[in-house]
C-alpha cells in the first residue's frame, strides 16, 4: 500500500508533477503555434476585431502565461519568491477555466439566438463561477534547498474541489442546452446548426470529462501535489477545445454563412414547404407577328410552376394531392364549400 503522505513520495510526485507539466507545456505550444495565424488575421487588422474575441485572446494567453510561469518554477536553479510565482500560476489557470466555460457558453448563447430566458441564467452561472476563481491563493509554496527548487506544501482543497465542481456542473449545463436546441429544434436546422452538431458537442464533452477528473483528484487528496496534478490538464482540455469552436464558429460566419435561428417555413393556403422558398419562373414573351403601324403592341408573362415537389400540395376540399395528376376540374366540392340556400 502506497504512503501517498510520506516525504518519499511526495518527493517521487514532485519529479512526476514537473515531468507532466513540461510534456503539456510542450503539447500547449503545439497548439498554440499551429493556430497562430487566426490570431495574427485579427492583431494585424486584416479582419475586424468583434467583441466575442476578447475572451478567445485572453483565454489562450493566460494559460500561456501560466504554463511559462510553471515551467519557470519547475527549471529555477536559485532562490525565488515561490509564493508569489505559484500565485500568479494559479490565478492565470483558474482565469484560464474560467474564460473556457464563458467561451463555450457563447456558443450556447448562439445556439439558442441569445434569448434572454438562456443569455440571463448564463450570465448570473458565469458571475458565480468568478466569484470561485477569484476566492484568493489557495495553495502555498516554498523554496527547499535540498532540491535547490520549489515545492508544494499545501493547498486547499476544500475551495478548490467546490471551484471544478462548479466548472464541472457548469460545463455539464451548457452541454445539455446546447445538445437539447440541436436534437430537439424548432425549425430545420440551419447551416450554422449542423455545423456545431458535427463537432461542437465533443468540445463540451471533453470539457465536461476534464473538469471531472480534476475534482476526482481533489477529493481523493492524496498528498498537495497529487490533489492539483490534473488542474492543469483540465485548463488545457477546456482552453483547447473552446478556443477551438471559436475559430470554427468565427470562419463560418465570415466566410458567409448566414446565423440563421428562426422559422424559415413558408407557406400558402395550398403549399407548406420546410426550408428555402421555391419560387415560381417568370418567362416573358413578346410576340411581334403580325405588328403593323399603330397596331396593338401585346406582350404576355407566363408563370411555371417550381418543378420541386418536397412540399405538399391540397385540393380545394383540403385532401392532400398525390401524384402529378391533378385536374382541378375534376376535383369534387366538399359541403363545406357549397354556397347555403338563400
Amino acid at each position: 500500500m502506497v504512503d501517498w503522505s510520506s516525504p518519499e513520495q511526495i518527493q517521487k510526485d514532485n519529479v512526476a508533477f514537473g515531468n507532466f507539466m513540461h510534456a503539456l507545456l510542450g503539447l500547449y505550444i503545439w497548439e498554440w503555434f499551429t493556430s497562430l495565424d487566426f490570431d495574427w488575421q485579427y492583431i494585424s487588422g486584416k479582419k475586424k476585431f468583434r467583441w466575442p474575441l476578447i475572451f478567445y485572446f485572453l483565454n489562450r494567453y493566460c494559460l500561456l502565461f501560466a504554463l511559462i510561469g510553471i515551467a519557470i518554477a519547475l527549471n529555477i536553479t536559485t532562490e525565488i519568491n515561490c509564493q508569489g510565482l505559484y500565485t500568479f500560476n494559479q490565478l492565470f489557470g483558474n482565469a484560464a477555466i474560467g474564460l473556457a466555460s464563458i467561451n463555450l457558453s457563447l456558443r450556447t448563447m448562439a445556439v439558442w439566438s441569445q434569448r434572454w430566458y438562456i443569455v440571463i441564467p448564463l450570465v448570473a452561472v458565469i458571475l458565480g463561477h468568478w466569484s470561485l476563481i477569484l476566492h484568493g491563493v489557495l495553495l502555498k509554496a516554498r523554496w527547499n534547498p535540498a532540491i535547490g527548487n520549489c515545492e508544494i506544501i499545501q493547498t486547499e482543497t476544500q475551495i478548490l474541489s467546490i471551484t471544478f465542481i462548479y466548472s464541472m456542473v457548469f460545463d455539464l449545463l451548457v452541454l445539455s442546452l446546447t445538445a437539447w436546441k440541436l436534437l430537439y429544434p424548432a425549425t430545420g436546422r440551419s447551416r450554422l446548426v449542423t455545423l456545431i452538431f458535427t463537432d461542437g458537442l465533443i468540445y463540451f464533452a471533453i470539457a465536461f470529462l476534464a473538469n471531472l477528473i480534476a475534482t476526482i483528484f481533489m477529493l481523493l487528496n492524496l498528498n498537495p501535489v497529487m490533489s492539483i496534478i490534473a488542474n492543469v490538464p483540465a485548463a488545457i482540455a477546456s482552453t483547447i477545445v473552446a478556443c477551438r469552436a471559436v475559430r470554427r464558429l468565427t470562419r463560418y460566419t465570415s466566410s458567409g454563412g448566414a446565423e440563421m435561428f428562426g422559422s424559415t417555413t413558408q407557406g400558402t393556403t395550398l403549399a407548406f414547404r420546410s426550408g428555402a422558398p421555391s419560387r415560381p419562373n417568370l418567362n416573358t414573351k413578346v410576340s411581334t407577328a403580325g405588328i403593323q403601324a399603330g397596331g396593338v403592341h401585346v406582350q404576355m408573362e407566363t408563370f411555371e410552376s417550381p418543378s420541386d415537389k418536397s412540399y405538399m400540395e391540397y385540393d380545394a376540399a383540403g385532401k392532400i394531392i398525390k401524384g402529378d395528376n391533378f385536374d382541378p376540374e375534376t376535383q369534387v366540392i366538399s359541403s363545406e364549400f357549397k354556397r347555403p340556400p338563400y
